[in-house]
């Protein structure tokens, strides 16, 4: 019984592992997509010819990774005064500690230009796929992605 649990195991958890998809999930932030509101939830698909943005089950938007000409990113911190506020009424001590805490969201930009379609958009990624997002979108393209942090606006 125990030898063919063991079989069992050994040809199930194989397949569940490559049943898995490669895509990243990303929450859309605004941009030249019309028919997607800021805030939609999406998956990112890296491609080796292509970027797909899948919203259930079904493609968005699909941009050839050849016409992409900058990929930018960025982070927004801010403090969680909400969530201090509202542990306040709790425990004083616990929502002052909780003001002093910041946040971080990773934001990655494309833009691209097809032919005489230009476009671009901004999406919101997980922490922990941050890096993952940009090695994926540099190594289709080519390009390598700019920190718009860094970038200086002169008026």
């Amino acid at each position: 019984m125990n030898e063919l649990l063991a079989v069992v195991l050994c040809l199930a958890i194989p397949s569940t592992v490559l049943a898995g998809d490669n895509g990243y999930k990303v929450i859309y932030d605004g941009g030249s997509i019309t028919d997607s509101k800021a805030g939609t939830g999406m998956k990112l698909l890296i491609e080796s010819n292509q970027i797909r943005l899948v919203k259930d089950k079904a493609d968005v938007i699909t941009i050839p990774a050849s016409t992409i000409t900058e990929i930018s990113y960025g982070q927004d911190v801010h403090r969680r005064v909400g969530a201090a506020i509202g542990l306040a009424f709790i425990s004083l001590g616990i929502g002052a500690l909780m003001a002093l805490t910041k946040s971080k969201k990773h934001f990655v930009g494309l833009t691209w230009v097809d032919g005489d379609k230009k476009g671009g958009f901004a999406m919101q990624c997980d922490k922990n796929d941050y890096r993952g997002v940009l090695a994926g979108l540099e190594g289709v393209t080519g390009k390598k992605a700019v920190d718009s942090d860094a970038m200086t606006v002169k008026n």
